[in-house]
């Protein structure tokens, strides 16, 4: 089994970077451990509209459920910050119908797909790779002249080529249960010690099923199943709208800040596996697939090249950060930010941020996947005086 390129992990990002290989080339194989694509599910599936077309499709009934315009922003005391965008800006999906919907594309693209194929060993050098793994648990060996790997938080391929693991990882929690929404076009969004150091949220299906989640950070005093309990049972607004067990239930890991490096010999490290992921949300497939069309292009053209060393593949580590590193740096700093403040300062934040200016604003500016865009103009000298106590403290963290 030889190829140009090898791609570890059959997600969104995976198949996105697979095709861009393919496209631009090369003979590619993608490999999936588990037994079927799109399952198990580690998302809240919910997408913006720039991810789904980052990923090249029209979003279509077969895999879109909802269509969501805004949020409504919940404090620790329960008081709500309504924010509209005006039209839709993400859509609730069917996860495993879109990642097979992907993969389906790559194939179309000339990509060779295996499932059950677990990669369990590399042997790295700077023109040839040799890539052990168990396919159907019978051991095989793969060679190519590029890796890329896309296989999640935990990444087998960063651990082998000595890239290490990313700044940050939040354990998460979701169940699909019976849920009456107020408005099926807006989420909620619950801050502060319901989910100490991130968020909860609920993410309408329609109008009687929802996604509710949270993630925390690994080691919180208490486990994302118990905040997650505590948010169906003690929210006064949850509570009294949650119908009572599960339809469905996810776990996973959010991972936040980007590896130190994303390129070794023969390899390149995309996706969740990168820390390409934002951290003011968790959503990964927009940052995910615009730095896999990247990687499969640079994974190609090294290909045909027979130069798979660090200095060639280092095309790749320039071009995702010049596009996408500025925003995930801030981005991870006003996670942070948000993270250290107490309830009663998130109270007094999303509180004096509720005004028709701000609010406005929001609506004009507010974009969830290029949040400092939105930043600039709140920490605008106006708004700043409106907000004095908080902003000051933002703007120095965050510029």
């Amino acid at each position: 089994m030889q190829y140009d390129v090898v791609v570890v992990g059959a997600g969104p990002v995976g198949a996105t970077a697979a095709r861009y290989a393919a496209l631009n080339g090369a003979s590619v194989l993608l490999i999936e451990e588990h037994a079927s694509v799109g399952s198990p599910v580690g998302c809240t599936g919910l997408l913006s509209t720039r991810a789904i077309s980052e990923c090249d499709v029209e979003p279509t009934n077969d895999f879109v459920l909802n269509s969501v315009r805004g949020a409504h922003v919940y404090s620790p005391n329960e008081n709500c910050l309504p924010i509209d965008g005006g039209k839709i800006k993400a859509y609730v999906v069917s996860r495993k119908i879109f990642d097979r919907k992907l993969v389906k594309m790559a194939v179309d693209a000339g990509v060779d797909v295996s499932i059950k194929t677990r990669a369990v060993g590399l042997d790295r050098s700077k023109r040839l790779q040799k890539l052990s793994v168990l396919q159907d648990g019978v051991s095989k060996t793969i060679t190519s002249n590029v890796i890329i790997g896309a296989d999640g938080v935990r990444s087998n391929i960063a651990q082998m080529s000595g890239l290490g693991q990313v700044q940050k990882v939040l354990s998460g929690i979701q169940i699909e249960a019976p849920y009456s929404s107020n408005d099926t076009g807006f989420v909620e969004l619950f801050m502060g010690s319901q989910a100490p150091g991130f968020f909860g949220w609920t993410v309408p299906v329609n109008d009687k099923v929802s996604r509710i989640g949270l993630a925390v950070p690994l080691g919180s005093e208490s486990h994302a199943v118990q905040y997650l309990n505590d948010l169906l049972n003690s929210n006064q607004g949850v509570s009294a709208r949650y119908g009572g067990g599960a339809l469905d239930i996810v776990y996973g890991g959010i991972p936040l800040g980007p590896l130190e490096k994303t390129v070794a010999d023969g390899v390149l490290i995309v996706g969740d596996a990168a820390g390409q992921v934002k951290p003011t949300s968790g959503g990964g497939i927009y940052t995910g697939a615009a730095c896999a069309k990247i990687a499969g292009e640079v994974a190609a053209a090294a290909a045909t090249e027979e130069d798979a060393s660090e200095n060639r593949l280092n095309e790749y580590e320039k071009r995702w950060r010049a596009k996408l590193g500025r925003e995930l740096n801030i981005g991870m700093k006003i996670h942070e930010f948000m993270g250290g403040l107490s309830d009663a300062e998130l109270d007094e934040l999303l509180g004096s941020m509720n005004t028709p200016a701000i609010l406005d604003m929001i609506t004009e500016y507010g974009d969830m996947d290029h949040p400092s865009i939105l930043i600039k103009k709140l920490l605008s000298p106006t708004n700043s005086r409106q907000m004095m106590n908080v902003f000051w403290a933002f703007a120095k963290a965050v510029l």
